[in-house]
C-alpha cells in the first residue's frame, strides 16, 4: 500500500505525465489541495521543484500551472518563503505563448508585491535582470512587466542599473520588447525619483516616440497620458505637448487613431490651456482626418473636448468639423458623432443649440442608418434640458413620429422605450393629441419583440398619467383590439 503522504505528489506525477491533457489539467488546478496534503515544507521541497522541472507543451496546462503559483504564497509557508516560487514562474516567462507568459508576469507581480525587502533585493530582483539579459527575446518582453515591482526595494545603486537596463530594452533589436518597454513605461516611471523621471526616463520615452515601427510609436502615445500626470505642469507642457502634436499628425493612421482615441486623456495631462491654444488645431486635423477609423474615434470625443473648451472656441472651431461628420461618407463615423452630439447642448447653451446643432440633429435623426438614427433617439433627453419640451417637439417631434413607423423594427424598439420619458416631459394634453394612437398601433406590430415593449409601454404611461387617464384611453383600445382577435380566432 502506498504510504498517504506520499499519495498526492504520486498521483500528481502520474496525471501530469499523462497524455490525456484534460488530466494533466485537472492536476494542476488542483495543485492547492496537493500542497495542503503535503504541508508546506514538503511543498517547498518536492511539489515546487518538480513543477520547475515540468516541461509540458500544452500551453493551457501552463497557463494553468501561472495562474496557480500566483496564489501560491500561504502553500508554501507564507511570505517569508515566497521566494521558493520565483522559479517555476521564471521559465513560464520564457516561453513563446504570449498569454502564458502575460499570466506569469502577472503571478510574479502579484507574489513581488507581498514580498520582504531583502527578499526582493536577494531573488527577485536578479531574476528580472535574468529575464532583460535573455537570450530569446520572450524572457527580455517578460522582464518589462517587472520593473515597477523590483525598482522601489532596490538600493540606489541598484536603481541606477535597473535603468540602464530599461533603456536598453527602449532600444532592444526586436520590436516586441520595444513594445512591451513602451507598454509598461508609465507604470515604470511611477516608481522612478522626480530627478530620474525628468532626465532618465523621458529620454527613454523620446527613443520610443520616435521608433520606426508604428506599433511601437501607438503604445508610446498611451505613455503621454501616463507620463503626463507624473511631470510638473511646466514640464508636462514642454515634453508631453509637441510629441502628442506632432503624432495627431504621424504617418501611420494606427498612431493618429491612438491620439484620437486617448485625446481626452491626454488634454488632461496638459491643462486647459495648453489644449485651447495647441491641441485645438491637432483635434480639427483628426476629425478631417482621411482614415475613416480616425475620424470615428475623433467623432468620438467631440463632447468630452468641447468641455474643455469654452463654447466661444468650441462654435468656432469644432462645430464647423461636427457639420462636416454629419454628412460623413462613412455611416460609422455618423453613427460615432450620433452617439455624443447630444451631450453638446449643455456645453454650447440654448441659443447655439437652436441655431447650430438643431439642424445637425435632424440631420442624422433622418439618416438612412438605423444606428445613427438609434444613437440620436436614446439621448433626447439630454438636448430637451437645453431647449425645452416646446422646442423639442417642434423641430424634432415631426422626425419622432416619422422614426416611430420605421422599417427597421430596432429603430421603433427605441422609440417605444424613448415614450415614457417624452410623455412625461410633454404631459397629458398634448402626449394624447400626437402620440397616444402611435402607442396602441405598436400593440399590433407584426414584430413580437415590439408588441412586448409596446405592452410595458402603456403600463407605465398608465403609472405616468394614472388610472382615470387609463380607464379613458388604455382599457376600451385594448379591449376592441382583443375582440378584434376573437373575430378572427373563430
Amino acid at each position: 500500500m502506498i504510504d498517504e503522504p506520499l499519495y498526492p505528489i504520486a498521483v500528481l506525477i502520474d496525471e501530469l505525465k499523462n497524455e490525456d491533457i484534460q488530466l494533466r489539467l485537472n492536476s494542476i488546478r488542483r495543485l492547492s489541495t496537493i500542497a495542503r496534503a503535503l504541508g508546506e515544507e514538503r511543498t517547498r521541497k518536492e511539489l515546487i521543484p518538480f513543477l520547475s522541472e515540468n516541461n509540458d507543451d500544452d500551453d493551457e496546462v501552463l497557463l494553468a500551472m501561472a495562474e496557480e503559483l500566483g496564489v501560491f504564497i500561504p502553500y508554501v509557508g507564507g511570505v517569508e518563503h515566497a521566494n521558493v516560487l520565483l522559479p517555476p514562474l521564471e521559465t513560464l516567462c520564457t516561453v513563446e505563448e504570449t498569454c502564458v507568459r502575460d499570466k506569469a508576469v502577472e503571478s510574479l507581480c502579484r507574489i513581488g508585491a507581498q514580498m520582504r525587502e531583502q527578499d526582493l533585493v536577494e531573488y527577485f530582483i536578479p531574476l528580472v535582470k535574468r529575464l532583460a539579459a535573455g537570450e530569446w527575446f520572450t524572457a527580455r518582453v517578460s522582464s518589462c512587466g517587472l520593473f515597477h515591482i523590483a525598482y522601489p526595494s532596490a538600493p540606489e545603486a541598484l536603481k541606477t542599473e535597473l535603468r540602464a537596463i530599461y533603456s536598453q530594452l527602449c532600444q532592444d533589436d526586436m520590436p516586441m520588447v520595444r513594445r512591451s518597454a513602451a507598454t509598461n513605461l508609465g507604470k515604470f516611471a511611477a516608481t522612478v525619483e522626480a530627478p530620474h523621471l525628468k532626465v532618465d526616463i523621458m529620454s527613454m520615452f523620446d527613443d520610443l516616440t520616435q521608433d520606426d515601427q508604428d506599433s511601437v510609436r501607438l503604445l508610446a502615445v498611451e505613455g503621454c497620458a501616463a507620463l503626463g500626470k507624473l511631470l510638473e505642469p511646466q514640464d508636462c507642457v514642454a515634453h508631453i505637448l509637441p510629441v502628442i502634436v506632432n503624432f495627431s499628425q504621424d504617418k501611420s493612421w494606427r498612431v493618429r487613431y491612438m491620439v484620437a482615441n486617448q485625446l481626452y486623456e491626454l488634454c488632461e495631462a496638459v491643462g486647459p490651456e495648453p489644449t485651447r491654444s495647441d491641441l485645438v488645431p491637432a483635434y480639427v486635423r483628426l476629425l478631417r482626418d482621411n482614415e475613416a477609423e480616425v475620424r470615428i474615434a475623433a467623432a468620438g470625443k467631440v463632447t468630452k473636448f468641447c468641455r474643455i473648451l469654452n463654447p466661444e472656441l468650441s462654435i468656432q472651431h469644432i462645430l464647423p468639423c461636427v457639420k462636416e461628420l454629419s454628412t460623413d461618407s462613412s455611416q460609422h463615423v455618423r453613427s460615432a458623432l450620433a452617439s455624443v452630439i447630444m451631450g453638446m447642448a449643455p456645453v454650447l447653451g440654448k441659443d447655439a443649440t437652436i441655431e447650430q446643432l438643431l439642424p445637425i440633429f435632424l440631420s442624422l435623426l433622418k439618416d438612412e442608418f438605423p444606428d445613427v438614427r438609434l444613437n440620436i433617439i436614446s439621448k433626447l433627453d439630454q438636448v430637451n434640458q437645453v431647449i425645452g419640451i416646446d422646442l423639442l417637439s417642434q423641430s424634432l417631434l415631426p422626425a419622432i413620429v416619422e422614426l416611430a413607423e420605421d422599417r427597421h423594427w430596432r429603430v421603433r424598439l427605441a422609440i417605444i422605450e424613448y415614450i415614457p420619458l417624452l410623455a412625461s416631459q410633454l404631459g397629458v394634453g398634448f402626449f394624447d393629441d400626437k402620440l397616444g394612437a402611435l402607442c396602441m398601433q405598436w400593440l399590433k406590430d407584426k414584430v413580437y419583440s415590439i408588441r412586448d415593449a409596446a405592452a410595458n409601454n402603456v403600463k407605465r404611461l398608465a403609472e405616468e398619467f394614472g388610472p382615470d387617464w387609463a380607464m379613458q384611453h388604455i382599457v376600451p383600445q385594448v379591449l376592441d383590439i382583443i375582440t378584434i382577435l376573437i373575430i378572427c380566432i373563430g
